[in-house]
C-alpha cells in the first residue's frame, strides 16, 4: 500500500474514534490512527492494549502492544486477563482490527492461508483478535483493499464477525448487539446492515470509484445509491500523521 493510500486509510479510521471512548487498539495501523486521533479529534480517547496498557497517552508510537509505550502514562497497567474482563464487562466500546482476509460478513482470518492442516502460509495468529472481535461491542475493521484479502469466505475464522448472517452471533453464544460497525480500506467504507449482515458499502475514499472498489473485492456487495466521497486528510492531520510515523521508523 503506497504512503499516501496509507495515509487515506489512517486518517478515515482517526475520525471514527471520537470523544472519550475507550477503544481497543490492535497492532500496526490502528496505532497510528489512535495516535493520529490522541492528536486530533479525540484528545480524551482511552486506548486499551492487548498486554495490559488502558488509557496511556500515545506521546510516543508503540512499536507492539505489549511495548513499554503502551503504558506510558497509563491509566492503568492491567494484565491480559484483566485487560479482557474488562472488554467482558461490557467497558469497552470499540475494537480496531486488522487481517489477512475478511468475509463479507466480517469474519477476519490472521491465522492461515489454505487448509488449516496443510496451509500455504502460516499467518500471526490470533493473539487477542478473537478476544476483541468477540467482547467488545463494535469492531471496526482496517484494511488494505486488495481482491486476494476481500474473499467469500476466509480460510480459517480467526475473529467472528456476523459469522454466517443475521443472529448467528447470538446462536453461536456472544452478546447481541455487537458485531462488526465499520469495515474500512484504502477504498471504501462499509457498514453491515442489520437485515443482512454483508458488508454494504456506503463511501468512497477520493479518487476511488464504485467500478475500482468491485474489481477488487472478490465478493459481491450492495453499495447505497449515492455513496458519499470521505473527506481527505487535512493538512494538521497530515503533519501529525507523518510525524508519528516518523518517531516509529527512527525508534
Amino acid at each position: 500500500m503506497s504512503a499516501q493510500a496509507e495515509e487515506l486509510l489512517v486518517a478515515a479510521a482517526a475520525r471514527l474514534m471520537t470523544g472519550r471512548s475507550t477503544v481497543f487498539i490492535g497492532t500496526g495501523l490502528p496505532m497510528l490512527a489512535a495516535a493520529l486521533a490522541k492528536r486530533t479529534c479525540a484528545p480524551e480517547l482511552v486506548c486499551v492494549f492487548e498486554f495490559g496498557g488502558i488509557g496511556p497517552a500515545l506521546e510516543r508510537l508503540p512499536r507492539a502492544v505489549g511495548e513499554s509505550r503502551s503504558f506510558e502514562r497509563a491509566w492503568a497497567a492491567e494484565g491480559l486477563a484483566g485487560v479482557m474482563e474488562t472488554a467482558q464487562r461490557g467497558l469497552i466500546m470499540d475494537g480496531f482490527l486488522g487481517g489477512a482476509q475478511v468475509d463479507p460478513y466480517g469474519n477476519l482470518n490472521t491465522t492461515v492461508i489454505g487448509p488449516h492442516d496443510a496451509p500455504r502460509a502460516r499467518l500471526p495468529g490470533a493473539g487477542g483478535a478473537n478476544d476483541v472481535g468477540s467482547l467488545v461491542w463494535r469492531t471496526v475493521i482496517m484494511m488494505r483493499h486488495e481482491r486476494r484479502r476481500f474473499v467469500e469466505k476466509v480460510d480459517f475464522v480467526t475473529t467472528p464477525g456476523y459469522l454466517d448472517g443475521p443472529g448467528a452471533r447470538e446462536r453461536a453464544g456472544l452478546c447481541p448487539g455487537t458485531g462488526p460497525y465499520r469495515l474500512l480500506t484504502d477504498l471504501a467504507l462499509f457498514d453491515f446492515p442489520a437485515e443482512t449482515r454483508r458488508a454494504r458499502l456506503i463511501a468512497l475514499q477520493p479518487g476511488a470509484t464504485l467500478e475500482g472498489v468491485r474489481a477488487e473485492t472478490g465478493f459481491a456487495f450492495e453499495a447505497v445509491p449515492e455513496p458519499e466521497t470521505l473527506p481527505p486528510p487535512t493538512p494538521e492531520e497530515l503533519a501529525v500523521l507523518r510525524a508519528a510515523a516518523g518517531m516509529e521508523a527512527a525508534a
